[in-house]
Parts: C-alpha cells; structure tokens; sequence
C-alpha cells in the first residue's frame, strides 16, 4: 500500500549544502530545483543572474510550494558569488563535464566542512569564474550519445551522491 506524506517514515534532515544556480533562468527548471534541494535537505539555494524569474505562480507548478521553505537568495554578480564561497570556507563542487573532472562517484566530501554545489546554467554550463575556485569538478558518467542531461536531473544525482 503507498503511504501519504504524513505516513512516511523518512527522517528530517538538513545538510549544510548550498546549491548554486550559476545563471538558470526556466522556470521549470527553477521550481524543480526548490522541490528537489528541499527533498535533500539542502540548507540554501543562491541564484546568480540579474532578473532570475521567481514568480511564484509559475515557479509553485513544479516546487509543489517548497520554494517556500527553502532558503534562497539572488545574487547578482559572479565576483559576489565567488567571494562569498571562498571566504566562508566552503568545500566548492562544480557539477560540470571538463577537462579536469572527475566522475561523480569519485566525489570526497569532507568531514564538518559546508558543501557548495554548483550547477550550470541550461545553455552555458557554470562559467569559468565559478569552475577556477572549485575544489572539486565531478560529472556523471554516461552512455548514450548525448553528453549533457537536464539541470534539475543533473542536481538529483549528485544531491543523492552527496547525501547518501
């Protein structure tokens, strides 16, 4: 018998993760990131870009309202972003198919150090700026002839690598 959300017996659970959002601007994509950060128990969600779309009514279509429990902020300039992740000690993970990146499942996650994880935007992947400060670049491996998945389904597979 499937169980309703009050049934389930999952624990509550924050981890001391920040998602950023490296120029993400569909709005599907947006409220799927809320719904999926808040079933991880992400701590935080920074967007970087100016006019990043947070309307509510069309966000709320695909964040099944989580976008109201997830804390967010929108930050503007990337210098920001970068000074904001290298001076407050995060671990940075770039979610990013590069030169120098290493598969998913290789991924070290320090002992009581925050997590920053970078995802890119949908056309241009994370800029430079945000991969040349990251401790970390990692991808996931795949098998098709297509070498690049959605944003939000990109998310869901480290989120669970990093939380498991």
């Amino acid at each position: 018998m499937q169980l309703t959300h009050e049934e389930n017996q999952f624990e509550r659970k924050t981890f001391p993760i920040t998602l950023v959002c490296d120029h993400i601007y569909f709005q599907q994509n947006i409220g799927s990131l809320f719904r999926i950060a808040e079933a991880f128990g992400v701590e935080n969600i920074i967007f970087l870009g100016k006019d990043i779309p947070l309307t509510p009514r069309k966000i709320n279509k695909t964040s099944r309202s989580t976008h109201l429990h997830v804390p967010h902020t929108v930050i503007e300039q990337t210098a920001e972003v970068v000074d904001y992740l290298t001076s407050n000690n995060f671990e940075i993970i770039a979610l990013e198919i590069a030169s120098s990146s290493k598969p998913l499942k290789e991924v070290t996650i320090p002992d009581n150090q925050k997590i920053a994880l970078i995802v890119g935007s949908e056309i241009d992947g994370i800029s430079d700026e945000l991969l040349k400060i990251s401790n970390q670049i990692v991808h996931i491996n795949m098998f098709g002839k297509n070498s690049s998945m959605n944003v939000v389904q990109a998310a869901s597979i480290a989120l669970y690598e990093i939380t498991s």
